[in-house]
């Protein structure tokens, strides 16, 4: 069964936010990626160093994800769009049932990142449902 996970997204604070949610929950961060070290990036300037990704664990099952959009894209953020539920797929069948299923009957699949393989070793992709409720779905691929 999928573990839901939320993310958000915020305007180039993302650092500090989630510095802030590490004092709270406590922990460590899982990941952290930025723009920059994205395999190929053609990132410069301020977007480079932006967090494309964070993760901090809080709970027993849950982690707390986020991250900073290119600055391009930071008009189109606004309060009520700036999250998605993620769900963390225990096999890529599943992954696929539930995007599918959540993309059917006048859902939209993300254009920049429909179900497929990710540079970063999972089965991902991005979509909203016919109700406006934005989500990732994520099949990690096994270490080899």
């Amino acid at each position: 069964m999928a573990t839901p996970n939320p993310s958000l997204t915020f305007k180039g604070n993302t650092e500090e936010a989630f510095n802030f949610y590490k004092s709270v929950f406590g922990g460590e961060f899982q990941s952290l990626m930025r723009w920059k070290d994205m395999p190929g990036s053609k990132f410069t300037g301020d977007d480079a160093s932006l967090i494309m990704h964070i993760a901090l664990p809080i709970g027993k099952s849950c982690v707390l994800m986020g991250g900073d959009p290119p600055r391009a894209m930071w008009d189109s953020i606004k309060d009520g769009n700036n999250f998605n539920i993620s769900l963390e797929c225990e096999s890529k069948e599943e992954a696929t049932k539930l995007y599918n299923g959540l993309v059917a009957d006048g859902g939209k699949p993300h254009p920049q990142m429909p179900l497929g393989d990710s540079f970063w070793g999972s089965w991902f992709g991005m979509l909203t449902d016919k109700f406006g409720i934005q989500w990732m779905v994520n099949y990690q691929y096994p270490k080899k």
